[in-house]
């Protein structure tokens, strides 16, 4: 039986130049995201993807659009990836959904307590998260999961906007991988977190707690991405990834 597919939005109106400011809801946000075509190489790609497919899910409708964030409105933790699979998020229309590395992250959120449910399969199966929201930093599919340093300078706007509007409730920000890592501390600092010198350096496990304007903190945690090759060749397991995510989970509950 095929997997529902969320419907793509109508491609009207476009979004050619992504920007943090003016932004009021989530949704609003959501919707102009899934209609960026800022990037001509991401959008040729995430677009012949979605045309050509996997043999394996060719009877599929692929989303073949940017990528929104998925969580509740008010979260306590962030998990920050790098960008869509192209078979995966770009595929189903949710971020690690449909992919290996999402089998991994989610399996462990449902294990510390942050998921209904361990598995991410398509946008309308049932998952729902605990107080947490999972994004990336760039929102489409790049070719080789590479993408370059003006797609991840053009896309930064999204995260900063989203980052303004939830950053009032999150407690916790835990960043897969080194690209994780810095484009979090690079939209923190732009909306006014105090980043110490020498910049944080990536680790799984590292920890750092910044300070935010209006006496608030925010708890950056490091953890290697679930990629395949992180976790076929045991760098990634999943003790390691239930240990930064319990974490996370335990700071969320934390006065």
């Amino acid at each position: 039986m095929a997997a529902r597919m969320t419907t793509p939005p109508d491609p009207t109106p476009r979004s050619d130049s992504p920007s943090a400011d003016g932004w009021s809801d989530l949704a609003a946000l959501d919707a102009a995201i899934s209609d960026c075509f800022a990037c001509p190489r991401l959008v040729a790609w995430r677009e012949e993807v979605a045309r050509v497919k996997r043999a394996s899910f060719a009877h599929e409708t692929y989303w073949g659009r940017p990528v929104p964030g998925f969580g509740p409105e008010h979260p306590e933790i962030l998990v920050v990836g790098l960008a869509p699979a192209a078979h995966g998020a770009n595929r189903t229309g949710r971020i690690f959904t449909g992919d290996r590395s999402g089998d991994w992250l989610f399996a462990s959120l449902h294990r510390v307590g942050l998921a209904n449910q361990p598995t991410s399969v398509h946008a309308d199966d049932g998952l729902e998260l605990a107080g947490t929201r999972v994004l990336s930093a760039v929102r489409c599919a790049p070719p080789d999961n590479k993408p370059t340093t003006e797609e991840r300078d053009t896309c930064a706007p999204w995260l900063d906007a989203e980052l303004g509007l939830v950053l009032k409730s999150v407690r916790v920000v835990v960043a897969l991988g080194g690209f994780g890592w810095q484009a979090s501390l690079t939209a923190l600092a732009r909306v006014g977190a105090v980043i110490p010198v020498p910049r944080p350096k990536f680790g799984h496990g590292a920890e750092v707690v910044l300070a935010l304007p209006q006496d608030q903190q925010v708890r950056l945690l490091g953890c290697y991405h679930p990629s395949q090759q992180n976790t076929f060749t045991g760098r990634l397991t999943e003790a390691m990834l239930d240990d930064v995510l319990g974490r996370a989970a335990a700071a969320r509950l934390r006065p």
